[in-house]
């Protein structure tokens, strides 16, 4: 079973992320931050990461440059309600870039291409 790391301060999102990928068959690991991200980042070496930007104490861009200088094989996708952040220079170090909304189907095939899965 592929295991999904999930680092989103909104509960709302963590919520339904979990439900549609665990009804996909993903084993998901939610984090509500970036420092908490890393530590179950190191812990349980996801197949991949869906990380939000907008997060207090530490914002998503610095959180992918740490994961990537542990681990740079680990797919990282950023999930964002801000379009703007996908022209941020330290965005491109991401596997893909995904806008939030209601919809989770792109970020769903996002999740299948990056880790080799037909869907």
């Amino acid at each position: 079973m592929k295991r999904i790391l999930l680092v989103d301060d909104e509960e709302n999102i963590q919520i339904v992320y979990r439900e549609e990928f665990e009804d996909d068959g993903y084993e998901v690991i939610s984090a509500m931050n970036g420092m908490e991200g890393l530590e179950k980042f190191s812990a349980n070496r996801p197949d991949i990461v869906i990380l939000d930007i907008q997060m207090p104490e530490m914002n998503g861009i610095e959180v992918l440059r740490k994961m990537k200088m542990l681990d740079p094989s680990v797919p990282v996708i950023l999930s964002s309600a801000y379009q703007e952040f996908k022209r941020d220079l330290g965005s491109w170090a991401s596997d893909a870039y995904i806008v939030k909304s209601g919809d989770i189907s792109e970020l769903k095939n996002a999740v299948g291409k990056l880790l080799g899965e037909e869907r």
